[in-house]
């Protein structure tokens, strides 16, 4: 239980989440010992008390679903998460920014970011093609980025099959060599995390993680 337990990252990003659903995510987190737990930034310092004392992650997730904040905004969004106390971003790479190929843009920018909390870029996988894939994996490794990850929960694939989302999770091992690899989005049983590790991945974002290890156990 406990190797499984340790890859994933205990999500909660609802939109209607208050503080007993976030406390319930921690207390999860908590009792099955996963590796961290991602929440939107007005729940950082929450999250933080909550875990105190244990080695779990805090975790932000940035700019969901596509990115497309300005970049000064996304600065201060990050410079504030560290200040309420998270270990972690997972930052949604600028989605219109790879659209028209602004690879300059995008990597200052994302070089910024990187430096100022450990980084998992988020690429937004079901809206790219494999050449977009293969650039942006790249850039987040030249800019320092810890990891790429799969999607939001916005993301189009979220309505189909893993098949496509283990395809891309394939391309993204390739063309980021050296970093971790985060798969995220509709992995509901202990087949599909298997499936996801199996293709590639390195820390799997699920909001099923307990249900996940309630498995494994019976």
């Amino acid at each position: 239980m406990k190797n499984i337990a340790k890859i994933i990252d205990h999500t909660n990003i609802g939109k209607k989440a208050k503080a007993g659903d976030i406390k319930k995510t921690c207390e999860e987190a908590k009792k099955y010992g996963f590796r961290g737990v991602c929440i939107n930034p007005e729940w950082v310092k929450l999250v933080k008390k909550e875990l105190v004392g244990t080695d779990i992650k805090t975790i932000c997730l940035i700019d969901p679903p596509i990115g497309d904040s300005p970049h000064k905004k996304r600065i201060q969004m990050c410079q504030k998460a560290k200040k309420d106390g998270t270990n972690e971003i997972d930052v949604v790479a600028s989605l219109p920014d790879i659209k028209h190929e602004r690879w300059n843009k995008i990597l200052k920018e994302m070089r910024e970011i990187c430096r100022i909390l450990p980084t998992k870029v988020i690429i937004g996988s079901g809206y790219l093609t494999d050449e977009e894939i293969k650039e942006i994996c790249q850039l987040a490794k030249k800019a320092g980025a810890i990891c790429v990850k799969t999607a939001t929960d916005k993301d189009p694939l979220e309505h189909r099959e893993l098949k496509e989302k283990a395809e891309h999770l394939k391309l993204m091992k390739k063309f980021a060599r050296g970093l971790l690899i985060k798969a995220s989005g509709k992995i509901k049983t202990l087949k599909d995390l298997k499936y996801m590790v199996k293709v590639g991945a390195d820390i799997i974002g699920t909001s099923l993680g307990a249900e996940i290890i309630e498995e494994l156990l019976n």
